[in-house]
């Protein structure tokens, strides 16, 4: 059940007293960014967004026939050696956005016919994201109605998404690896499995399984993702026993086959090469081990 705009609106209030110690991922900085103090993802109290646009590329029950409304924000609290968008994760590449702005945003993407509005890389914006929709919503010309999708990395806080719950539709987070020691690796992110775990279950908790609609589109629940890495880094198998066992085996999966070395993953010994077929083919058959019909391979 959405929450009511009174109810948001105290959520905004909730989120943006959070930043004056952030906490809001597990990163815990503690700094203060409505001071503009600086931690991990290097934001202070103003979103930056890299880009917004109609983008097709997405699962088929987000993009549907017209796109999804993807809204791109610059920085990220983890820091992959193989990030494909390292401009923009990374190196911050992007324009500061006020919530008036990121409102704007939603509302010219639901104008131009996009299925959903996809909110990609906002763990560590959650209050900006929470106000955005908030001025969106509030307008009383604008009727904005669309589903939100939430696409993180799942490294994300679980008060966080507590302020969440109720406003996003659609949670679509990776789980990149099931191994601490390879996510402090290749992603810088301390206890990445310890953390990712109760992650998902508080998005299902407030989702459920994925409900497609008769049009073929997602109205709510969750997909997740997941990147297959040479020499089976991601530790694949685990990831599927946990979401088959500790999720749901009606779990919607993203089987991603289409990693290619870039950033700091060229010439490295492991990350340094694209998959075999026979890598992906042996995490498709992975999916039917563990009782995971629901899901997708995408080369």
């Amino acid at each position: 059940m959405q929450i009511s705009l009174d109810e948001l609106k105290r959520r905004v209030g909730r989120a943006y007293s959070a930043l004056s110690c952030c906490r809001l991922c597990p990163r815990n900085c503690a700094v203060n960014r409505l001071r503009n103090e600086l931690g991990v993802c290097h934001t202070g109290k103003v979103a930056k967004v890299a880009s917004h646009n109609i983008h097709t590329g997405e699962e088929p029950p987000i993009s549907g026939t017209r796109g999804s409304g993807t809204i791109f924000f610059s920085s990220c609290n983890l820091k992959c050696k193989f990030c494909q968008n390292y401009p923009i994760s990374q190196l911050g590449h992007g324009n500061p956005a006020a919530p008036q702005a990121l409102a704007g945003m939603m509302i010219a993407l639901q104008k131009r016919g996009a299925h959903n509005i996809n909110i990609v890389t906002g763990s560590h914006v959650v209050p900006q994201i929470l106000a955005g929709i908030y001025v969106a919503k509030k307008g009383c010309h604008s009727r904005f109605n669309l589903p939100i999708v939430w696409n993180s990395s799942g490294y994300d806080g679980l008060e966080s998404l507590k302020l969440l719950d109720g406003v996003v539709d659609i949670y679509m987070p990776d789980i990149k690896y099931s191994s601490n020691d390879v996510a402090e690796h290749y992603s810088a992110a301390t206890n990445y499995w310890d953390i990712v775990r109760p992650v998902i279950k508080e998005m299902h908790r407030q989702v459920g399984d994925l409900e497609i609609g008769k049009n073929g589109l997602a109205a709510k629940g969750l997909i997740i993702r997941h990147l297959l890495l040479p020499e089976g880094g991601e530790g694949t198998e685990k990831v599927l026993k946990f979401i088959s066992e500790e999720i749901s085996n009606k779990t919607y999966i993203s089987l991603m086959s289409q990693y290619f070395p870039t950033h700091k993953a060229v010439g490295h010994p492991v990350l340094g090469r694209q998959i075999t077929k026979q890598e992906w083919k042996a995490a498709e058959k992975m999916l039917q081990k563990y009782g995971l019909e629901n899901g997708w391979v995408q080369a």
